[in-house]
């Protein structure tokens, strides 16, 4: 691996261990030629998922564009950003060199946010099923306050 700082084609791996319990590999690096440490991290590649886009077009699963959706949907709530991390980068272990429909993508998030946060769920809602007018709100706030008395 090339060094970072100094672009020297060889470094030395001075330490490995297991991260992210076991999925990834931590390795303290150090560059023979000007000393700099670093750290890398290797991770097991698949098969990338594809996702079919409501359009009809196809792209590769990104797992921070999905990230992203609910770091914006859970701000300023009390949500553990690991989390929600977490749920986005293992969100493709099940499906290895498979397809999968965006839709499918948006109601796991949004099972996964509403067991999380409600108001988090909410937001997210509003967006993937492109609420219109406060009715939508309030169908969707009733829903949950349903689920919330049935157990």
């Amino acid at each position: 691996m090339k060094c970072p700082r100094c672009q020297h084609p060889d470094t030395r791996v001075v330490d490995s261990r297991p991260s992210d319990e076991g999925t990834s590999i931590r390795r303290r690096r150090e560059c023979p030629n000007c000393a700099y440490r670093f750290t890398s991290y290797e991770r097991a590649q698949f098969e990338p998922l594809t996702v079919y886009k409501r359009s009809g077009r196809k792209e590769t699963f990104d797992p921070d564009k999905l990230l992203r959706g609910l770091m914006i949907a859970t701000g300023n709530r009390p949500v553990d950003s690991e989390r929600l991390r977490a749920f986005a980068f293992s969100f493709e272990d099940g499906f290895e060199g498979q397809d999968i429909k965006a839709e499918e993508i948006g109601r796991r998030a949004m099972k996964f946010l509403r067991k999380l946060d409600e108001v988090a769920y909410i937001r997210f809602a509003s967006v993937y099923r492109d609420f219109e007018d406060v009715q939508d709100f309030i169908r969707a706030i009733q829903d949950l306050e349903t689920d919330a008395k049935d157990p």
